[in-house]
């Protein structure tokens, strides 16, 4: 374990590659690869965070599996050599799903969520979105369980993510970029205390 640790500290030192982080020895913890920086992704998520994305994955499964591939993490996302994410849940249209390959997905896909967590709230407002936006991710939605909202951000003609939308309580949740999608969002906060 101790060597393990070595290995992880050794990498955090210089520009990281895919190829680096994929050698990289299993210390048991998970990390991602933002513009060339090794980043060690916040501890496990709550049982809030899980609730959400199972809940999430259960509405998006009903309108768009016979259209889309939908994934959950961990898996790699890999926009580029030195840009490797692991986004909470992301879908890809089935007329693309060459980018699913036997190393995780190699390409930015039609949709990508994150759900905020305490330690994970500024890295995906800032970091996570501008390699988003960076790589062509044409939409992505940012679940906060504390406001119990999502937004909608969608990549404009000038290659930027704007804020197409706020949806919370009773708001039906959908996208003219994804057809399929229709749910209301408070149910994917049902299993959360209020």
């Amino acid at each position: 374990m101790e060597k393990d640790k070595k290995a992880a500290d050794r990498v955090k030192d210089q520009q990281v590659t895919y190829e680096i982080y994929a050698e990289m020895p299993d210390d048991g913890k998970r990390y991602e690869v933002i513009d060339g920086m090794l980043e060690l992704m916040s501890p496990s998520p709550t049982a809030a965070h899980q609730s959400i994305s199972l809940e999430l994955i259960h509405e998006l499964r009903q309108g768009c599996k016979t259209d889309y591939l939908i994934y959950v993490a961990p898996l790699d996302v890999i926009l580029n050599d030195t840009n490797v994410v692991q986004p909470d849940v992301l879908m890809i249209h089935r007329s693309r799903q060459h980018i699913v390959t036997s190393r995780g997905v190699e390409g930015p896909p039609d949709l990508v969520v994150e759900v905020l967590s305490p330690g994970s709230r500024k890295r995906d407002r800032l970091k996570k979105m501008a390699v988003y936006e960076k790589h062509g991710v044409p939409e992505y939605w940012i679940i906060d369980p504390e406001a119990r909202t999502l937004e909608q951000y969608r990549l404009n003609d000038r290659k930027q993510f704007d804020l197409l939308e706020l949806f919370e309580g009773d708001d039906m949740v959908v996208s003219d970029k994804l057809p399929c999608v229709s749910f209301v969002v408070h149910r994917i906060f049902s299993d959360i205390p209020q």
